[in-house]
């Protein structure tokens, strides 16, 4: 680790002497690996996303660290494993149902990149806590636009079980309007007041979309039905959410032009997590969806664009995750990395060095209801070979993801000293993530 860290200084050090750059991450929620156009959807059309991807590093393997919404955000912000600041699962509104506590450890992503001297904001979904001290705000963030929970229940109401969980800071806010313009215009109003600083910033912008409800706007809807001759209802729906988001994506990218800001700006983009394929999500040539430990529900569409530095058109096959965004963003901004990161720089690839992750990837969810029963499921990637316990009541499975990438073949009982091998790796982390809670403390 402390090799990548240094080999991804020495890649910096010509870039240090320039002004630093500020630092967008857009991160989607429940966007499938198919549900792009560049990735392969012929009944969706994402032209400003598409062009986000050929200007910069578009990656073909790339993973979010959970199949759900919270865990992902939580190694995102922290740079490691989610179970290991707390947050095994989805943190939700009343206790019975929720399953995570942000660790009070967990140093987040802007509060190193403050010390590098960034303006710090967040834009959107934040998912991470309901009230004090886990909101934004306290865990480092200077600004803080958007709304605090799971998931809202309407795109125009913002709602969540009645309650309303948007704020401006600290302060409870009630904006009319859909929730995703709201973020992209919030977005714009952000850039636009950093215009004319010379302090670089670091913003998170994280919609909902295309989370359900999958509410898009009518225009939006009436627009894919007219194209797209026979498409079904939800299909179209959810289509059309996701065009909506892609357009508001493309005011950001535009005002960032407008600006005199695109130049010097790392951006990335992301997914959380695989589609919900309940409600016309497509995730490309995989088995499985959102909360599935396959690759459906795992892999997600992801870009990296840094002018003058990220060479346009190209592609990585890299196996990233995204706890490497928080060391990826420190190796760019100069920021001191915690001692306690587990997430890999992806600099050198950014900036077309060879770079070879040899690695176990471990994805895990401890979640409630029926199917679940509080109890966690797990995947471990070794290489090619993969095993995955993909509900807690069902055996654990282990595929060559090299020989059968559809995870159809199920060799465990043809392999047991690999099956074995990773069922102990696993099982160490299992001790290690045991140590951290993730209920709230006592009152």
């Amino acid at each position: 680790m402390k090799l990548l860290i240094t080999l991804a200084t020495v890649f910096l050090l010509p870039i240090l002497a320039q002004a630093k750059p500020n630092i967008l991450i857009i991160l989607a929620d429940d966007l499938g690996y198919g549900d792009l156009s560049c990735y392969g959807a012929k009944d969706l059309k994402s032209p400003h996303l598409d062009a986000l991807m050929a200007s910069g590093m578009r990656f073909d393997s790339f993973y979010a660290n959970c199949p759900v919404c919270s865990p992902t955000r939580a190694a995102l912000l922290s740079g490691t494993y989610p179970d290991l600041v707390g947050v095994p699962g989805v943190i939700r509104t009343s206790p019975e149902s929720n399953w995570g506590w942000l660790s009070p450890k967990a140093v987040l992503l802007p509060v190193p990149l403050k010390a590098a001297g960034y303006h710090t904001a967040i834009v959107g979904k934040w998912h991470l806590g309901l009230e004090s001290p886990n909101t934004p705000n306290e865990r480092g963030f200077d600004f803080f636009k958007g709304f605090l929970c799971d998931m809202i229940d309407d795109y125009y109401k913002h709602r969540r079980h009645g309650i309303n969980y948007f704020r401006e800071n600290q302060k409870e806010i009630n904006p009319p309007g859909h929730a995703t313009d709201l973020f992209s215009n919030w977005a714009v109003d952000y850039l636009n007041k950093r215009k004319d600083k010379k302090q670089p910033f670091f913003l998170y912008l994280a919609y909902n979309a295309p989370h359900t409800p999958i509410q898009p706007p009518p225009d939006w809807l009436a627009k894919v039905k007219a194209r797209e001759k026979g498409i079904a209802e939800p299909r179209a729906k959810l289509v059309a959410l996701i065009e909506h988001m892609d357009d508001g994506i493309g005011k950001v990218i535009a005002t960032l032009k407008a600006n005199g800001q695109y130049e010097n700006t790392l951006i990335i983009f992301s997914s959380d997590n695989g589609g919900q394929l309940n409600v016309g999500a497509r995730c490309g040539n995989h088995r499985g969806g959102k909360q599935d430990m396959y690759e459906g529900g795992l892999k997600v569409p992801t870009c990296a664009v840094w002018p003058g530095r990220i060479q346009p058109g190209t592609r990585s096959h890299l196996t990233g995750l995204s706890m490497d965004f928080y060391p990826t963003a420190c190796a760019v901004a100069g920021a001191n990395v915690p001692s306690y990161v587990e997430g890999v720089s992806l600099l050198p690839a950014f900036l077309g060095k060879p770079q070879k992750l040899e690695r176990d990837m471990i994805f895990m969810r401890r979640e409630g209801g029926h199917l679940y029963n509080g109890q966690d499921y797990h995947a471990l990637r070794r290489g090619d070979w993969k095993l995955v316990h993909n509900r807690p009541d069902e055996p654990l499975q282990l595929y060559h993801l090299g020989n059968d990438p559809l995870e159809k073949n199920d060799l465990a009982a043809k392999e047991p000293r690999k099956f074995k091998e990773l069922k102990s790796a696993l099982r160490n982390h299992f001790q290690r993530a045991g140590q951290v809670p993730w209920q709230r403390p006592a009152k």
